[in-house]
């Protein structure tokens, strides 16, 4: 009976450190949206792994107005969103707001394993690339119609590009449907040249009726990528535009 005691007793001491261990690394995150007004919830995606590969496959089915995040945050006070006991990692935040806004946040993940991860503020100085990748994407034939790059960041080896896929046009889907998703293409110097890397990573995928899609803002902001969280308690402030700008703030506009 001894014996069977210290066995318990040892396995119960074992789950007391285990759970402390857990709390001792788990940590808040506050995202502060000043005087943002009409927001109707805040979440976080965790996207991807350490080599940019994603964590979630993408849901096809998934809903612009319901973001299927890894964690939500509860609302404390009037500005203040709380996501308590978050674990380490690394979030893209995403906001819902009134008149069918959404406002997202991004980083540049790599197309290929142990390649270094770019963050959504990067930039791409280099006109002439940038230049010469919008003309590349503008001829690139695709199954959608309208294919517009947002962003461009990174550096003089690689660039990589945030890229919405948008056809309102008939599919063989429910009549009235058109499809939508948004990728990060990468960009490879090669041979004294620009070429596009066959591999992309994907963000999103949703499929709704053309006349509602129409009425949206998705907007894409890179202050509101790639927010680490490690022990220490984070606070992001920031607040939604009352009349966001499409040349700051890019992304779908009502059309």
């Amino acid at each position: 009976m001894r014996v069977t005691r210290f066995v318990y007793l040892s396995a119960g001491l074992t789950c007391l450190v285990v759970a402390a261990a857990t709390a001792a690394q788990a940590a808040t995150l506050t995202v502060d949206l000043g005087n943002s007004q009409g927001v109707k919830s805040v979440g976080v995606f965790d996207r991807w792994d350490a080599d940019g590969n994603a964590n979630k496959k993408v849901n096809q089915n998934a809903k612009i107005d319901a973001p299927e995040v890894d964690f939500a945050a509860t609302q404390s006070g009037s500005s203040r969103w709380v996501f308590s006991n978050i674990k380490p990692g690394t979030y893209d935040i995403v906001i819902l707001a009134a008149n069918k806004t959404r406002i997202e946040g991004f980083t540049y993940p790599p197309a290929h394993d142990f390649d270094p991860f770019f963050p959504g503020t990067a930039t791409c100085e280099d006109q002439e690339a940038r230049d010469f990748i919008l003309d590349s994407i503008s001829k690139d034939t695709q199954y959608e119609n309208k294919v517009s790059a947002f962003y461009l960041g990174g550096d003089k080896k690689t660039i990589r590009v945030l890229v919405q896929l948008l056809r309102d046009l008939a599919t063989s889907y429910t009549k009235g449907a058109g499809t939508m998703r948004h990728e990060i293409w990468q960009y490879n110097w090669n041979y004294g040249g620009w070429r596009k890397d066959k591999r992309t990573r994907v963000l999103d995928r949703i499929i709704m009726q053309v006349s509602e899609l129409k009425q949206w803002h998705w907007l894409w902001e890179p202050k509101l990528g790639g927010i680490e969280v490690k022990h220490k308690d984070v606070t992001v402030h920031y607040e939604v535009p009352k009349d966001p700008d499409p040349e700051k703030l890019k992304g779908l506009y009502p059309y």
